[in-house]
């Protein structure tokens, strides 16, 4: 049985990030695992030819205050991180560094030309990681959920 000490998830603060957070949480809190959040910045936008490089400290500020809005249940240990750099490339190297035994990430869940024109980074990850990868695409909703209210006219 893999024995889990560190568990490593990288966030985007998405609702697909927020699935796959519950459930390295949950992972955590069943094994007693320490937990590594972690976002990473680019290190600038690009805006058709131009590149602009990422705003002031206010905006790194705020992306840790969103970062330690994370809360997993009592009894876990997290460690925050806020990095700079390529996501794929940033989340491999704190894997590796952090000695997680395993990565929790959500996925998007793109597939055929879209896949192939912007790429996948858990797809990335999952290739280059140094310990096992858990993907995590969020449920689609169930037909009561999606439904759409009947109006009854009187």
């Amino acid at each position: 049985m893999l024995q889990l000490h560190a568990i490593l998830h990288p966030t985007d603060f998405s609702s697909r990030a927020e699935f796959a957070f519950r459930l390295a949480c949950s992972l955590a809190q069943d094994h007693g695992a320490r937990l590594v959040l972690l976002h990473v910045m680019p290190t600038a936008f690009v805006y058709g030819e131009v590149g602009v490089a990422v705003g002031p400290e206010s905006y790194r500020d705020t992306v840790l205050e969103q970062l330690h809005r994370l809360h997993a249940p009592a009894g876990v240990e997290v460690e925050y991180r806020l990095e700079e750099g390529d996501p794929a490339d940033t989340i491999v190297r704190t894997a590796e560094e952090a000695g997680c035994d395993l990565i929790v990430l959500g996925t998007h869940g793109r597939r055929g030309l879209t896949r192939l024109l912007m790429g996948s980074v858990a797809e990335q990850v999952v290739r280059r990681a140094p310990c096992p990868v858990l993907t995590a695409k969020t449920p689609a909703a169930t037909a009561a959920e999606t439904a759409q209210p009947v109006l009854q006219q009187t």
